[in-house]
């Protein structure tokens, strides 16, 4: 069934090229913010390196610090390591991307709020009740994502692959390969996150219930619990720090479903 789109009391079908045409009003505005955005970012080259990308491999990187005044057993950094280049516009290309996602991750709310403009025409009213908040929520949980991913996992996942070394074999990371794997380590981690809202969607038609998530709890918890694993040390106490934050989501998420199948359930029987 086509999208409705409501003018005044009235509604109308949208024909595909009046949706192509709004798509594109949506997107060009999503566009021209990510790089008005990744403008500012590529103009501010110091702050954007020295503080934002190269944060991580320094030792007075807040994560370290905070760690190590927390529990001196908790205490980590990364080894000195130097960066390198190997072709002539590597530095200027890898700029440019950094600009780029930089301005994806900040414009994201913006970005996001364009996408749900495209799509609230085509609900009905009580869906669009239902979703409503749901730019605020899925903004904070990305950006909270993000946070966690360069915070956490960034800092641990440098120091441990940069630590991990093979007999005759000397560690030199270039640019690419480290903004490769920081931005690994952050925009996926906000789309993770995003992952009670996609359950509360999912529960709404029914694809996903809460005893399904509860039949599978054990199998989440071991998948998590490796990828805790990969991303850390072989320390448990660090691995557990990286793993409880995503296993809490997924609690999150069954507690999410369970309320959207009650309110389900609730609603059948008063009709």
């Amino acid at each position: 069934m086509s999208p409705i789109k409501q003018i005044g009391e009235a509604q109308k079908e949208m024909s595909i090229l009046d949706h192509l045409d709004e798509l594109r009003k949506h997107l060009f505005r999503a566009i021209v913010a990510i790089m008005a955005v990744a403008i500012v970012m590529f103009l501010f080259k110091d702050f954007t390196f020295d503080y934002l990308i190269l944060g991580p491999k320094s030792p007075d990187f807040f994560t370290y610090r905070f760690f190590c005044q927390l529990s001196e057993s908790l205490c980590f950094s990364p080894p000195d390591f130097q960066l390198i280049t190997r072709e002539m516009g590597e530095t200027f290309v890898t700029h440019l991307k950094i600009s780029f996602y930089l301005g994806l991750i900040i414009a994201f709310p913006y970005v996001f709020y364009q996408f749900w403009l495209f799509l609230k025409p085509g609900l009905y009213p009580n869906e669009q009740k239902a979703a409503s908040g749901i730019v605020v929520t899925c903004s904070i949980l990305f950006i909270l994502g993000v946070l966690f991913g360069y915070f956490i996992i960034a800092p641990f996942a440098v120091t441990f692959l940069i630590n991990y070394t093979i007999n005759g074999v000397t560690n030199s990371p270039t640019l690419t390969s480290y903004v490769s794997y920081l931005i690994m380590f952050t925009i996926p981690t906000g789309i993770v996150f995003e992952l009670p809202i996609v359950i509360y969607f999912l529960s709404k038609v029914g694809i996903m219930t809460p005893k399904l998530m509860k039949t599978y709890r054990k199998h989440a918890f071991v998948i998590i619990l490796l990828i805790g694993a990969i991303i850390t040390p072989p320390d448990p106490m660090t691995m557990f720090m990286i793993s409880a934050p995503i296993y809490a989501l997924y609690e999150i998420s069954i507690f999410i479903s369970s309320r959207v199948e009650k309110k389900l359930k609730k609603a059948a029987t008063d009709a």
